[in-house]
């Protein structure tokens, strides 16, 4: 499931703003990174499941290894874990209205903390 209207999508900041931000709201990059993307990741384990609130991100310049990239985020999703397959982002899957909620929320405050420090081109 991807969230809509957040205005996250394709919002440019400091990589070590957006680091800070994303842990300050509970979404960790654990090992989820290569030289040119980072991934952030909630976990929730709920009674239907587990799931995963991710945002993803792209260097738009800069590497990410060296700590000195301007990254762009991407659409957020939220995903069912399927062991040992993975996360499954599918339309046919089943979200719990008070997990969605809560991701909206999260969403909400992360891009409070970000607006003000956005790189506008």
């Amino acid at each position: 499931m991807y969230f809509e209207n957040t205005n996250l999508e394709n919002l440019t900041a400091d990589q070590e703003l957006i680091v800070s931000v994303m842990k300050k709201n509970g979404l960790e990059c654990d090992g989820g990174w290569d030289y040119e993307r980072m991934t952030f990741d909630k976990r929730f384990d709920t009674r239907e499941g587990r799931y995963y609130l991710r945002v993803f991100s792209y260097a738009k310049s800069g590497d990410v290894g060296a700590h000195d990239a301007i990254l762009t985020l991407m659409k957020p999703a939220l995903g069912k874990y399927y062991y040992p397959h993975g996360v499954e982002y599918g339309d046919d899957e089943v979200y719990p209205a008070h997990l969605v909620k809560k991701c909206e929320e999260i969403l909400k405050k992360v891009k409070l903390d970000l607006q003000d420090f956005e790189i506008r081109a």
